[in-house]
């Protein structure tokens, strides 16, 4: 039968887990990873990781399974790692009009407030009205 992209995104995925799980070494992966790429039929793709083990993520979801034993937090905790985000971005243009400013040899206009109060106004509106997965928000 006829190999399609996704089978072989799948095995790619299959592949790139092995690898970072230290089941292969980069040339073996490479090595794999290249002929599954020019796989045809799925008869090519099946020896390329009859070797794994079956999918890991499946058996172990400890990252999410963290995250869910602290309850209601995890809105918070993603609300202030986006306000984090906003202060990366605060930090590097700032920077860059204090950059400018000194090229120039006088202070210019800060533009930084235009971008970063929009970006905070989105911020705070998201308190205000949280995104669903099913309204085109992010889905958790």
């Amino acid at each position: 039968m006829r190999a399609a992209d996704a089978d072989r995104d799948a095995v790619a995925e299959r592949l790139a887990t092995a690898l970072a799980e230290g089941r292969l070494d980069l040339e073996e992966y490479d090595l794999r990873l290249s002929s599954a790429m020019r796989a045809a039929t799925l008869g090519q793709l099946e020896p390329l990781t009859a070797d794994l083990p079956l999918r890991q993520e499946a058996r172990s979801p400890e990252p999410p399974a963290s995250d869910a034993g602290s309850g209601d937090a995890s809105p918070w905790r993603e609300w202030f790692d986006e306000w984090r985000s906003w202060l990366g971005g605060a930090v590097i243009m700032v920077a860059i009009w204090g950059g400018t400013s000194l090229l120039n040899g006088e202070p210019q206009a800060f533009w930084p407030v235009l971008p970063l109060g929009i970006w905070a106004a989105i911020l705070i509106a998201g308190l205000f009205w949280p995104q669903h997965d099913g309204c085109g928000g992010k889905s958790g």
